[in-house]
């Protein structure tokens, strides 16, 4: 099941201190470890912890990074990006969420490639990124090539097929088992409670209230599921600058958007 199956329970011991979405480390994980072989999955480990620790881009260390791309010439990332189009200069521009840099060119057939790109809310993607100072150019920094980190394409007839072959508990607990929780752990209304938070990603315009004190998961889902959502934190945002803009530039925001 190469490509469909991850080991979820392995997240964890790759994780660290890095300030990464599990869906990050889930596909490097099914890129390393898709396979039963014990000896496989820990050198694969291992070889997801060096990606994590000399690739994944932090904020504190962004300048490392843009000097590690500037004096190597050529440098692969992980980072989170945001493109849209500079309709003045006509051209697709990037900004990175961690990098700190914005402006970057990126071709119009990545662009193409990859639609999802323009879905306003980033993209967490792998990159080759290069450093140009040569006159002229529109930007120092180059996007070489780039490599997004979700599933492009989904087969839903395949899913309904499969899932004839499941008993409605068997689903759930996979379900369960595919937002990252062990259903061992939950009872049936402990199930639901958590999958109930799925609702929002298969239905348009479903809103809900779940109250509770901080650190109780709440954001779990939202945050760590899928790069196809949007978590904002309370206190990053006023209601405002939702319907315009989270940077202050009289853009759409969210909501509107």
């Amino acid at each position: 099941m190469e490509g469909k199956v991850v080991r979820k329970d392995l997240t964890s011991r790759v994780k660290g201190s890095a300030v990464v979405p599990a869906y990050v480390l889930e596909f490097l994980l099914g890129q390393y470890c898709a396979i039963n072989d014990e000896q496989v999955i820990n050198s694969g480990i291992e070889k997801v912890k060096d990606v994590i620790k000399n690739n994944f881009v932090h904020w504190a260390e962004s300048e490392m990074v843009k000097s590690l791309i500037r004096e190597k010439g050529s440098f692969k990332i992980i980072d989170k990006v945001f493109v849209n189009l500079n309709e003045k200069d006509d051209f697709y521009e990037t900004s990175f969420a961690n990098l700190g840099v914005e402006h970057v060119p990126i071709s119009d057939e990545i662009v193409k490639r990859h639609g999802k790109l323009l879905s306003g809310g980033g993209v967490w993607c792998i990159l080759n990124m290069t450093y140009d100072s040569a006159e002229g150019v529109r930007s120092y920094w180059v996007i070489e090539s780039l490599k997004p980190i979700h599933v492009s394409e989904v087969d839903v007839e395949e899913y309904a097929e499969t899932r004839k072959q499941f008993k409605t508990e068997e689903w759930i607990d996979l379900l369960m088992h595919s937002i990252g929780l062990n259903p061992e752990n939950f009872n049936r209304r402990g199930k639901l409670i958590q999958l109930w938070c799925l609702i929002t990603r298969v239905e348009n315009n479903y809103n809900f209230v779940e109250l509770g004190p901080k650190g109780t998961g709440k954001s779990h889902i939202f945050s760590e599921l899928s790069p196809h959502g949007v978590l904002v934190s309370g206190v990053d945002v006023t209601s405002a600058r939702l319907f315009v803009s989270n940077s202050g530039r009289g853009k759409i925001g969210l909501v509107g958007f």
